[in-house]
């Protein structure tokens, strides 16, 4: 039946031309964005988890600058512990080397020993980066100094919680010079030593010139084997090579502590690089539009449309033919 009210062959032409059209915007858009899913319309499903990882992404950028930053305050610490132990050597060698001299000479290493403990001073306090000493530190009234704690992982669980791991630099173990209040926790380098052992004790100060006491405690940042007119003894410089010589094995065993703690942080820097990639590209599988598919259909899809619009003018041109039934 031939009907001017109702023209179904156009009717279903445009409908096909309509879906063609609606086809060629959706790859259009995928090739203009890169993305096969670029908002939550396209995949709810894709979307949301892609939104998520990116959002977990960038935090863990921040964390990796986090790590960036602790790897430099270690660092800087660890240059400070090792020059600190080379001077701390030349004392001991400057205690030796008095042993068994005269006061006159003793007096002249003296001054040598204060400038080397000047010096022990200079690098302890210069340690600092960002704010942060871990060699020379002033823990007020609190019995230990705090830890500190370098941001190392974003963590998000399967229940969708988040938390933060760090890694965390024992200050108290490695501190060289404590300011704070609290007597009995000062540094590796102020603190009171036993000059029969090199052990922590409370102060109990020698007789300069005496023989030795059991009781006598040094600090190699105050020690002196000559003061005013009176020289040390030659069992007092003894015990004061004890103490140096403690303080020597504690500072190697801060700097091994120093750099087990730079390789974490280095490692950590690394694996937080390579869960970023994945992440990158566990999103991409999921959004990234394939680009040699989307050309391949967009060229068909043109082709598509350019047939749809000729049948759409076939099937419009089909009313015309009526006019000829009216013809004389």
């Amino acid at each position: 039946m031939s009907s001017i009210m109702t023209n179904s062959a156009a009717l279903t032409a445009l409908q096909s031309l309509n879906a063609t059209s609606k086809n060629l915007e959706a790859t259009q858009s995928r090739i203009s964005t890169g993305y096969r899913v670029s908002q939550a319309s396209d995949n709810a499903a894709y979307w949301s988890i892609a939104t998520t990882m990116r959002s977990d992404n960038k935090a863990m950028s921040t964390v990796a600058d986090s790590l960036g930053l602790g790897a430099s305050k270690v660092d800087t610490a660890y240059t400070g512990m090792n020059s600190a132990i080379t001077t701390i050597n030349q004392i001991q060698q400057k205690l030796t080397a008095s042993y068994g001299q005269t006061d006159a000479s003793k007096e002249k290493t003296q001054v040598e020993i204060k400038a080397l403990q000047d010096q022990l001073k200079a690098y302890a306090a210069g340690a600092t980066f960002s704010g942060t000493n871990m060699l020379s530190v002033n823990s007020g009234t609190a019995t230990t100094a705090a830890d500190v704690k370098i941001v190392s992982a974003f963590n998000r669980s399967a229940a969708g919680a988040v938390s933060i791991s760090t890694i965390d630099v024992n200050v108290e173990s490695i501190k060289l010079y404590e300011a704070g209040a609290s007597a009995t926790s000062k540094g590796i380098l102020d603190a009171d030593r036993l000059g029969i052992s090199g052990v922590i004790a409370a102060a109990s100060a020698p007789t300069l010139g005496a023989a030795a006491a059991a009781t006598d405690t040094y600090s190699v940042a105050s020690l002196k084997i000559f003061s005013g007119t009176t020289a040390a003894s030659d069992t007092q410089i003894q015990q004061m090579m004890t103490v140096v010589d403690a303080a020597l094995k504690d500072m190697t065993t801060a700097a091994t502590k120093l750099g087990a703690a730079k390789s974490s942080i280095d490692l950590q820097k690394t694996f937080t690089q390579d869960l970023m990639d994945s992440i990158d590209r566990g999103v991409g599988q999921l959004v990234d539009a394939d680009m040699n598919k989307e050309s391949t259909r967009l060229q068909a899809l043109q082709v598509q449309q350019q047939l749809g619009v000729q049948a759409l003018s076939i099937a419009n041109g089909s009313s015309q033919s009526i006019l000829s039934l009216f013809r004389g």
